[in-house]
């Protein structure tokens, strides 16, 4: 029987609605990311909402009030969404891995001084982008020399492009296909932070006037001073994140570059300037998908998924390569002692 492609997956990420939404392998720290937006948007509309609604003698203010906070917190939930069950741009593993070229290893020599042909793949070749050379590596797991910009996750598992880092909190990777998504989150929920804490202490400085000092005012809504430290608390974190991401997308870094090349002298090379910067993220069209997960795999592409092992060999191929590689060995070994007895000959 045919199986869809998130059927065979052998990265670690979960599916739903037969492979149509994607998360990471630690999706459920989303439970942990909602009940930290919800539940004080429950808190705020159902206590300092309400004061405030009163407070206004039904004016359109306090309506306005709670359908701002309704609505904008339903656009957080939605960019979490779109962040956390899309395919951040994961490249899918190679069906047909390059040929092995056969390269002198000075480790397994057959005589002191000599060096062994053997067939293996270069750790690393050079790419040109924007006229600037650039090295990419080869990953053993996919089994392909990953694009630039591309590392792989040791989360999910999977090479994805543009990779910036993997977010616990939205339990996905983050990268080329859902990293706007992600910044409009972040900076949403820090406008979010900002938005309930000013709101709490606009009913704070009501109550204090009808009350007549702040302490009254407190003990009759104590729900808004508990909303206004949370706010100022979370407002680090998101707003020191959204500042941060301010900084890549202006300099287009990603985290992962930033962090990795620290301190290390290197060229720009994808630099072109801060406003073409926030064009290239906000701007431009996002590239479609290179897996259809949803998708029946062929017979083939089957056996290949299944049984690729953890070094990204083919299992039913293994003893196949391994004969392959030995055989490749012989004959370099052949090769050598011919060259051997000639040079002894000439002696």
């Amino acid at each position: 029987m045919a199986k869809r492609l998130y059927e065979v997956w052998k990265g670690k990420n979960k599916f739903i609605f037969r492979g149509r939404l994607i998360f990471g392998p630690d999706a459920k720290s989303l439970i942990i990311t909602l009940l930290l937006i919800i539940v004080p948007v429950i808190i705020f509309c159902t206590n300092v909402a309400r004061n405030l609604f009163d407070e206004t003698s039904g004016n359109i203010a306090g309506y306005a009030i709670l359908m701002v906070t309704v609505v904008f917190t339903i656009y957080v939930l939605l960019l979490l969404l779109l962040t956390s069950a899309r395919d951040p741009g994961i490249v899918p593993r190679n069906l047909h891995p390059p040929t092995e070229e056969i390269c002198y290893d000075s480790s397994a020599s057959i005589d002191v001084g000599r060096q062994t042909p053997t067939p293996r793949l270069p750790p690393t070749k050079e790419v040109i982008v924007n006229g600037v050379p650039v090295r990419v590596k080869y990953c053993i797991t996919c089994q392909l020399y990953r694009p630039p910009r591309c590392s792989h996750c040791s989360v999910c598992d999977n090479c994805v492009e543009r990779f910036d880092h993997h977010c616990p909190w939205v339990g996905q990777c983050i990268g080329m296909r859902n990293y706007r998504s992600f910044f409009l989150f972040i900076s949403s929920s820090t406008i979010l932070c900002i938005f309930i804490f000013g709101i709490s202490a606009l009913n704070i400085k009501f109550l204090t006037n009808d009350y007549g000092t702040v302490w009254k005012a407190i003990k009759e809504s104590p729900l808004s001073v508990v909303l206004m430290v949370y706010c100022f608390i979370f407002l680090w974190f998101v707003g020191g994140l959204t500042c941060f991401h301010l900084y890549l997308i202006g300099t287009n870094q990603t985290t992962y570059e930033t962090f990795r090349y620290r301190g290390v002298e290197r060229p720009q090379v994808y630099d072109r300037g801060c406003l073409n910067n926030f064009r290239e993220v906000f701007c431009s069209k996002i590239k479609p998908s290179r897996n259809n997960f949803h998708a029946y795999v062929q017979e083939n592409e089957r056996g290949f998924t299944r049984g690729m092992n953890s070094e990204g060999y083919i299992g039913n191929l293994d003893g196949n390569r391994r004969e392959k590689v030995e055989d490749d060995r012989e004959i370099g070994g052949d090769l050598l002692k011919i060259s051997q007895r000639r040079e002894a000959e000439d002696a």
